[in-house]
């Protein structure tokens, strides 16, 4: 089902300081993703394939700030990434990073809607 708030991204100015937060205020369990710099951030049990087993809940990640990455983003569900850009540009929308792959899993986007918020697209692979 596309549409559907599927993840978050946290950016952070230090990592260990973030980790160790994030890892002691609610307990996620947090795993690095090795050779870039982000890690994946367990807020709910998950699948041999890291997919949440409880209906409705969803895991996240951590990266570092940059100048396009500064607070939180949510991420939505789509079939295709160039379409859902289009149309978001159609509706007032703008394209902040183009479909990238993500480790083979799928692609992701950023996007800011009508009212200058950050907003993040994933598309399967």
């Amino acid at each position: 089902m596309t549409g559907r708030v599927v993840h978050f991204e946290i950016p952070a100015d230090d990592f260990g300081r973030a980790t160790e937060f994030y890892r002691s205020a609610f307990g996620w369990d947090i795993s690095p993703v090795p050779d870039i710099d982000y890690a994946m951030l367990g807020t709910t049990p998950s699948d041999e394939n890291g997919a949440p087993t409880d209906s409705g809940a969803i895991n996240g990640g951590l990266m570092l700030r940059d100048a396009d990455r500064k607070s939180p983003i949510v991420t939505i569900d789509v079939d295709d990434i160039e379409q859902a850009l289009e149309k978001i540009t159609t509706l007032g929308g703008r394209m902040v990073m183009p479909k990238q792959d993500v480790l083979g899993m799928g692609y992701s986007a950023y996007f800011t809607d009508s009212e200058g918020n950050l907003m993040g697209l994933w598309q399967n692979a």
